[in-house]
């Protein structure tokens, strides 16, 4: 795998930790509304959403891409959603910043999710053959995740 660089700036090896996925097969309409969710929060309040999440118990709000998506019943929110395969990839994602923060001797208490980014990634085309020798293509745009913590 090729050498990558990350989109936030100013990075301080201080201050902040931060950990990625890339090229990862989850669905990046969905990552980016997970990531607004969770910009902000600890990494442990972080966590305790996202499980109630894979669990239904919570609903991800669906900010931009809300076309034809029901409401729910958390309070304050109106279209939202439940992605789990993205949200079980974001506790990993989760699960390594904590360790990198552990490595580098930071308060875990401290530590809040400055940065969530998400990007497009490779497309991988394929093509489905159709009736009478003509094709469908099925192309699957992979995903990059960043997440970035500061100790405050």
């Amino acid at each position: 795998m090729g050498r990558f660089k990350y989109a936030f700036q100013n990075f301080d090896a201080t201050k902040h930790v931060r950990s990625s996925l890339r090229e990862k097969d989850i669905s990046h309409k969905h990552a980016r509304e997970v990531a607004v969710a969770i910009k902000g929060l600890s990494i442990e309040r972080a966590r305790d959403y996202l499980h109630a999440v894979v669990n239904k118990k919570r609903a991800i709000a669906f900010k931009r891409f809300n076309n034809q998506v029901g409401h729910r019943s958390d309070p304050g929110m109106m279209s939202g959603r439940y992605p789990q395969k993205t949200v079980k990839e974001f506790i990993k994602v989760l699960d390594n910043l904590e360790s990198n923060a552990e490595y580098k001797g930071m308060d875990l208490d401290r530590l809040r999710i400055v940065n969530a980014t998400v990007h497009k990634g490779v497309i991988v085309k394929r093509f489905i053959p159709r009736a009478m020798g003509s094709a469908t293509p099925k192309n699957n745009v992979l995903t990059h995740v960043e997440l970035v913590a500061q100790e405050i």
